[in-house]
């Protein structure tokens, strides 16, 4: 009886160190094929990254941006683009400029990304804008809704501006998806067309990340996008008209004329030449000096009966006064004092005092003047001749 348990434990200890043996022959097979998934996942690791193009420094890409199909590709605003002093100012002037024109609506933008992706803010604006009357639905919740709505907003809106030379750097999915630049790239095409009475920040350019997928690999690349130029370059994407067609004739640099009202007094035709390339040139700058001299007379025969009298009209109606004066002198009324500030201290009241003449002159008929408040004040020389070239087109017969 005393032996029993002595063989029933040796059969036992034989029968762990059986069991032990074949878990470990076990575990090491499982660890094998472990290190060996462990080195193919590290061999295909290393030949992505060989294969795939560096990320720039900085940009975040998001598990959406990765879930592309073959062949697609999705841009991002690189994030030292979206610190860009110049692209926050240019949001802001964007920003303000819309809640200026929806104020009667009572909305409030605070963010472009977060306030225009669903269509409700566009639809607004480009109505407030155009004067027409979008069908579409008020209210909308779901993502179908929303993007039904965009996609009758930017069909307008490209139908109005594409005539115009204007490339369509928007769509509906990224407008959805709060594609800052696509939105801005919008703002800015209606800022611009409807003659927004702002200042655009000038040479804003933002650096845009493009994704692409080509063959199960993403690729990406830098990209600059323009969002504005100059403000003349900007301006020139308007309707031409006459005056157009009279700058085209004008030398390209128009304080030139200053220099030559002083030659035309001095004999020495070789002085004058000094300043020009070419007898062609010089025709050209005493063609544009007759102009400017042309419209010095045509104010100063309506200023005078206030005795006041133009000798710069650069900076003489820069502030306004003279233009508000003589819009009631044409249109033969008077103008009350409380309605323009009649010493201006400030840019604003200045801008002010430009933006009622250029009133004004629709009230009288005119058409709204291609130039800006903002440019007159900021002596914008062929922007001044534009406004008053315009009045002497319509008043050169007035007494």
């Amino acid at each position: 009886m005393a032996g029993a348990p002595v063989r029933s434990a040796t059969s036992q200890s034989g029968k762990m160190k059986k069991d032990e043996s074949f878990l470990g022959k076990l575990g090491g097979t499982l660890v094998r094929k472990k290190k060996s998934k462990e080195v193919s996942d590290l061999h295909e690791e290393g030949k992505n990254a060989i294969n795939t193009p560096m990320l720039p420094s900085g940009t975040e890409i998001h598990p959406e941006d990765t879930m592309l199909e073959e062949n697609a590709e999705r841009n991002m605003l690189d994030p030292t683009s979206r610190e860009n002093p110049k692209f926050k100012d240019l949001q802001r002037v964007l920003i303000d400029w819309i809640n200026n024109e929806l104020e009667e609506d009572r909305i409030i933008v605070k963010g472009l990304e977060e306030d225009c992706y669903d269509g409700q803010v566009l639809q607004k604006l480009f109505e407030k804008l155009s004067g027409r009357k979008l069908n579409v639905a008020e209210v909308t919740q779901s993502e179908i809704g929303q993007k039904q709505k965009l996609q009758t907003v930017l069909e307008a809106v490209n139908e109005l501006l594409r005539p115009h030379g204007w490339s369509i750097e928007w769509s509906v999915d990224s407008i959805h998806a709060k594609n800052l630049v696509a939105i801005v790239y919008l703002l800015v095409a209606l800022a611009m067309h409807y003659l927004a009475p702002i200042r655009l920040p000038e040479h804003v350019s933002v650096q845009v990340v493009v994704v692409k997928k080509r063959e199960g690999i993403l690729q990406t690349s830098h990209v600059t996008k323009e969002l504005t130029s100059t403000t003349e370059m900007m301006m020139g994407r308007f309707e031409r008209d006459a005056f157009d067609t009279l700058l085209d004739h004008a030398p390209d640099k128009l304080n030139v004329v200053k220099k030559v009202k002083y030659l035309k007094r001095d004999s020495n035709l070789q002085k004058a030449l000094c300043l020009v390339p070419s007898y062609f040139t010089l025709f050209k700058i005493f063609f544009y000096t007759s102009l400017h001299q042309s419209l010095v007379t045509f104010v100063n025969k309506h200023l005078n009966k206030l005795n006041l009298e133009v000798t710069e009209l650069e900076s003489q109606f820069a502030d306004g006064v003279y233009l508000v004066l003589l819009m009631g002198l044409l249109e033969n009324y008077f103008v009350p004092l409380y309605n323009f500030f009649l010493t201006p201290e400030n840019f604003e009241q200045k801008v002010h005092n430009v933006a009622f003449a250029f009133e004004l002159m629709q009230d009288g008929g005119l058409k709204k003047p291609k130039a800006r408040p903002e440019d007159v004040v900021n002596l914008n020389l062929k922007s001044t001749l534009r406004v008053l070239y315009n009045l002497f087109t319509n008043y050169k017969n007035s007494e």
